[in-house]
Formats: structure tokens, C-alpha cells, sequence
């Protein structure tokens, strides 16, 4: 029975619905247009550039790689399905074939970087439990501590992830995931810039606990709010690089 109420607590627990539908409601761009770097540091930095552009609060994205010539022309589509499933495509133009990435196959690794798909997809608050955990303060910023779990039907590489949320604007800082045995495996750091009113990820940073091995996004040439059409996000545009 102590079990029970233990769970309740997990689930029902109204200061971390609270944040999370405080952190919802900060307003955020329609649509925006980057450019992306992605280094992959092991002996020697591989490096990759693609495009990308990303509509309703990343519920549709589409990235077009751009470089290196090895990479030149994979693309990926991922769309957020109105049941708050993923659906994410790639094209491969060596093959001329497009192909759906299964939720078997979303641990693999993003390019290989230390991204997996699933660090890719959008985190709806439908599929996970919450908890506030004490407040945390480093040097004069305090943070929310949030503890998300996802639900067994996700099928999640991950048991938990804990997010260090600013007080102050809101938007997460650090991240920590801990694989199935509950032992920390990946860390991230998110580092913002100011557009406008809104407060827009510039860079990425992830680490693999265990081998000590780190990846990183760079993002520049940020356009917001420029009246991007849905119809770009359709399997026939994975073909094509925009101009």
C-alpha cells in the first residue's frame, strides 16, 4: 500500500506539473531556419554540417546535410504524430531509399555521434512521470531539480532523466540520463542566445559517462518566425536541399 501512495506521488505530483506547464506556456518562435554544426570528438573531431528547419515547437523538423562530402545529401524528417508518436525518416542518396526509423532502433547512434534518435525526440509529458527534487544552486543562479521517468509503454533506453531548470528564465541548462541499471550514462549542457523575446539553444553539449567519449551542436544563422509552409515537411523534400 506504501508502494501505492509512493507512485501516486510520482505521477500526481502538482509542483512539478506546475513547472512543467509554466516552462509550456513561455512564449516560443513559430518556426525557425539554422544552420548546424555537429562534432564528434574522438582521436581526431569529425565534423558535420547540416540545415535544418523546425516548426511548432519542434513537432515537425526537417535537416538536409550539407557536408561533409561522405554525408552530402542524407536527410531526415520527424514529425510528431497527433497520438505523440514519432515518425522519423531518412534518406540515404547512395541507396535512392528512404527509410523509417523503427522505435527498436532509436538507442543506435544520430551520425555517429553520442546523440542516439531517441535524444532527438520530443519529450511529451504524456509519456513520463515527474518529480521535483530539492532546489540546486551553482555559484549565484538557483535551479529546479526535475526528475522525468518514462512510462513502460515508451520502451525507453533511459529509466530517468534529472534536469537542472533556471529559476530565473525557465529553460534547462544540464541534463543527466541514466541507462536501465540507474547508472548515470549521458550528460548534456544546453548554452542559449537572446532573439528577440525568446531564448534560443546555440549550443549542445553531450557526454557519454561511461567511455568518456562527447559530442557537440553548434548553431548559427538562426532565422525565426519567417512563415515556413507545412508542405516543406513532406518525404519529397528529404530529396531536395532548398535554396
Amino acid at each position: 500500500m506504501k508502494l501505492f501512495f509512493i507512485i501516486l506521488s510520482y505521477l500526481y505530483s502538482s509542483d512539478a506539473l506546475d513547472l512543467i506547464h509554466q516552462m509550456e506556456s513561455i512564449s516560443k518562435p513559430n518556426d525557425i531556419k539554422v544552420n548546424i554544426t555537429l562534432e564528434i570528438k574522438r582521436k581526431k573531431v569529425k565534423t558535420l554540417n547540416f540545415r535544418s528547419i523546425i516548426k511548432n515547437n519542434g513537432k515537425k523538423q526537417i535537416i538536409w546535410f550539407t557536408n561533409p562530402p561522405s554525408e552530402k545529401g542524407i536527410s531526415f524528417l520527424k514529425i510528431t504524430e497527433e497520438n505523440f508518436s514519432e515518425d522519423l525518416r531518412m534518406w540515404l542518396p547512395a541507396f535512392k531509399k528512404i527509410r523509417r526509423i523503427s522505435s527498436s532502433k532509436k538507442s543506435n547512434s544520430f551520425m555517429g555521434s553520442d546523440f542516439s534518435y531517441e535524444d532527438l525526440f520530443n519529450r511529451n509529458k504524456q509519456n513520463y512521470t515527474y518529480r521535483l527534487l530539492p532546489e540546486n544552486k551553482i555559484g549565484d543562479e538557483s535551479y529546479h531539480v526535475l526528475e522525468s521517468i518514462p512510462n513502460k509503454e515508451l520502451k525507453s533506453n533511459y529509466s530517468k532523466h534529472i534536469t537542472w531548470i533556471s529559476k530565473s528564465n525557465l529553460i534547462p541548462i544540464k541534463e543527466k540520463s541514466y541507462d536501465k541499471n540507474n547508472n548515470p550514462i549521458k550528460e548534456k549542457k544546453f548554452y542559449y542566445r537572446k532573439i528577440d523575446d525568446f531564448w534560443i539553444a546555440n549550443e549542445i553539449e553531450i557526454m557519454n559517462i561511461k567511455n568518456n567519449k562527447s559530442s557537440k551542436v553548434i548553431i548559427d544563422n538562426i532565422k525565426i518566425n519567417t512563415n515556413v509552409k507545412d508542405e516543406i515537411f513532406q518525404e519529397k523534400n528529404l530529396k531536395r536541399l532548398p535554396k
